[in-house]
Order: structure tokens, then C-alpha cells, then sequence
């Protein structure tokens, strides 16, 4: 009987060069995409996935549920890892492990597989949670082991097996996207002293291109929760962070470029976009700073904002 494995697949490189690893050692592989809004089609995913060797590809549309319960305690928190990382993979984490669990249930697999290297956070938050939330499932992390020393040698497995994927040589760049923003690693990001190419960024336009008339916004909180952008009352959360990414995205908005200290003890270059988490979380200070006293204020900021962020990033969403 094949061991079954439920794999978290975002139909890049790394997690569709995965698919036919596990095939080859004997697994069977069913694929989980989650939709956390990172704008992608994903018509075509089940289709790459079980090119790659998967006998089922499950796509999940979970963005209201990602922008209720995890953007908006993250946005009320006021949580910027080192004062400016908007914790943008670090908050999707959590939530896709919870839903690699549920399927593994439903599924009866007692495998679930992710496609975090070793130097990375990822690996850590999507084991916390998964072993939070069920300690008896195994989390298999087959790019710790493998065999590939580089993204260039898994592109050239990938085209000697017809994996197809989207990233090249040319274009090296790792893209981690979801409603809350965008994370770009690898490639020429790599050199501290290289300002990051225009070409890496997805969302935000560069202050040169962006419109020389400023444009004014207006957001209408309810109880903690916007509810209105520009007067346009919306009824999916979801939809009002997505347009306001839009808004902000093309004024140049929400960039960050840090040294980041990662939770594995090493320091490294992170490039963010997140022009809709940056305003958001800033725009509740400002409500905050309004009607919150002295105390109570001080309070936030001191003791809550950053042990917040520290644990949200640690991968301990559900400690």
C-alpha cells in the first residue's frame, strides 16, 4: 500500500519538481493549493500538478477566511517584525497548515509535505503548526534532503521529466504572493549592495513611474474591521484589501528592502511589497493614537505590538 501525502503546492519549482520526487519513493501524492489572493490563475493548476505526477490536486479558495482571521488580528496588533516586516508568508502559514491537516483527515494520509529549504522560516512555522494541531502526522520537507544544490538544477530535472514550472534562468527570482503582499528572494537579491531590479517587483511601480498628482484615500473602520475604501462599502473583506493594494501599488507604495534576522539564526536580504498591510496597519495606529488614553497606548506599542510580531513570525500562531 503507497504511503499517502497531502504536499502544500504552489505550482512553482520547487513544490512541482516535489510532486515527482515523492512519486519516485513511492508515495502518493495529493497536491493542496490554497487561493490567499496571490492573483494567480489557478484554472491550471490541477492539470501541472498531476503532470508532475499528483493523482489529485485540491485548489481551496480560503481569502475571506485568510483576511478575517489572520490580516485583521495581524492589522489590530500593529505587527512589523523589526519594526517594518509586514509578516506577509509569516500569516499565511499558519492558516494552510491548519488547512494540510483537515485534508489529511478527510484523506486518511498521515504524510503532509511542504517545500521550505532548510534555511528558511517557513520550515518551522509549517511543522509548528502542523504538529500543534495534530502531533501525530508526519511533515515530510523533501528540499532539506534532496539532492539539488541549486534552483538552475532543478529547472534542468524539471525539463528532463516535462515538470513544467515558470521559473528560468533569466529570471531567478522566488515569489511568495498572497492578499497581505509580496515576498521576493534569490537571484541578484542575494547582494545587499544591489539595488533590487524593477523587474522583481509585482505589484507597486517605482516612484519615478508612479502618477505625479497624489490621490487621497479614505478607509471606514466598523468595530475594528474596514469596511468602506473611498466611500465603496464592500462585503468581503477580501475584495476591499485587494483594491487597496491596487490603489496604493501604483503610487509606489509599500515597499521594503531589509536585512531580516531570521528565526534559524542567520541574517538575510528580504525584499516586501505590501502597500494594502502597510496603510491598513498604520491607519488603525492612527484611530488608536485618537481614542486609546496615554496608558493603554504606550501600552500597545510597547508590550504588545512587537512580542506579537516575534510570535506570529516564529511560527507560533496557534501557541
Amino acid at each position: 500500500m503507497k504511503k499517502r501525502v497531502i504536499l502544500a503546492y504552489s505550482g512553482g519549482l520547487d513544490t512541482s519538481v516535489i510532486v515527482r520526487w515523492l512519486t519516485d519513493r513511492g508515495f502518493e501524492v495529493i497536491t493542496y493549493t490554497a487561493d490567499v489572493g496571490q492573483g494567480e490563475e489557478l484554472s491550471e493548476i490541477e492539470e501541472k500538478a498531476k503532470r508532475a505526477g499528483a493523482v489529485k490536486a485540491i485548489i481551496d479558495d480560503i481569502k475571506e477566511e485568510f483576511a478575517r482571521d489572520y490580516c485583521m488580528p495581524l492589522m489590530r496588533a500593529g505587527a512589523l517584525y523589526e519594526g517594518k516586516y509586514p509578516l506577509i508568508s509569516s500569516l499565511s502559514r499558519p492558516l494552510i497548515a491548519k488547512k494540510l491537516v483537515e485534508v489529511a483527515h478527510k484523506e486518511n494520509a498521515h504524510y503532509v509535505a511542504h517545500g521550505s529549504t532548510g534555511k528558511g522560516n517557513d520550515q518551522v512555522r509549517f511543522e509548528a503548526s502542523v504538529w500543534a494541531l495534530d502531533p501525530d502526522i508526519e511533515v515530510l520537507a523533501p528540499v532539506r534532503e534532496w539532492e539539488f544544490k541549486s534552483r538552475e538544477e532543478e529547472i534542468d530535472y524539471a525539463l528532463k521529466h516535462n515538470i513544467p514550472v515558470k521559473a528560468t534562468k533569466e529570471k531567478p527570482y522566488s515569489y511568495d504572493r498572497n492578499l497581505w503582499g509580496v515576498a521576493i528572494e534569490a537571484g541578484p537579491l542575494e547582494d545587499p549592495w544591489t539595488e533590487p531590479p524593477e523587474d522583481a517587483f509585482e505589484i507597486t511601480v517605482s516612484p519615478e513611474k508612479a502618477p505625479d498628482t497624489p490621490e487621497y484615500i479614505e478607509i471606514e473602520f466598523k468595530e475594528g474591521t474596514p469596511v468602506k475604501l473611498n466611500g465603496k462599502e464592500y462585503d468581503q473583506l477580501w475584495r476591499l484589501i485587494w483594491d487597496l493594494n491596487e490603489v496604493a501599488g501604483k503610487h509606489g507604495v509599500g515597499r521594503v528592502d531589509m536585512i531580516e534576522n531570521r528565526l534559524v539564526g542567520i541574517k538575510t536580504r528580504e525584499v516586501y511589497e505590501s502597500p494594502a498591510g502597510l496603510i491598513l496597519i498604520s491607519a488603525y495606529d492612527e484611530i488608536e493614537s485618537i481614542v486609546l488614553d496615554r496608558f493603554t497606548y504606550h501600552y500597545k506599542k510597547d508590550h504588545v505590538s512587537h512580542p506579537y510580531a516575534e510570535l506570529v513570525y516564529e511560527g507560533l500562531w496557534f501557541s
